[in-house]
């Protein structure tokens, strides 16, 4: 595999909201693990985030909507737990929807930019 094939250029999606709210991938992949994981917890440790940080992100989700995007759980016999909402379902999907919508949109300029990269450039670094 070539060098440029192992490294293609990748547009990141971060939508900023008027008051200062940032929607992006990092927030999305904590939402995936809450899925996979069924645990705020659980999620934040597969990110090598603290418990804190991933529920503070949640909470901050949760404010930015109308609908709230995860709902917890408080210990019980079996522990507490967390899981994405329908809503939070649909955020994810559009999400990633969006990610897809701009690489294919800009697949043509990245190209461009991919063939005019200084390879040498970066084997110094």
């Amino acid at each position: 595999m070539t060098e440029t094939a192992k490294n293609p250029l990748t547009p990141v999606l971060r939508i900023t909201f008027p008051d200062d709210d940032r929607l992006g991938h990092g927030k999305m992949e904590l939402l995936e693990h809450i899925r996979e994981t069924g645990s705020i917890s659980a999620a934040g440790r597969a990110m090598d985030m603290s418990y804190r940080r991933a529920w503070m992100l949640v909470a901050e989700m949760n404010r930015m909507f109308k609908a709230p995007v995860v709902e917890s759980q408080r210990g019980g016999q079996k522990g507490g737990g967390a899981a994405l909402t329908p809503f939070g379902e649909d955020l994810l999907a559009r999400f990633r929807g969006m990610e897809k919508t701009v690489r294919a949109s800009l697949a043509d300029d990245l190209a461009w930019l991919q063939n005019n990269r200084n390879l040498q450039h970066e084997s110094r670094g």
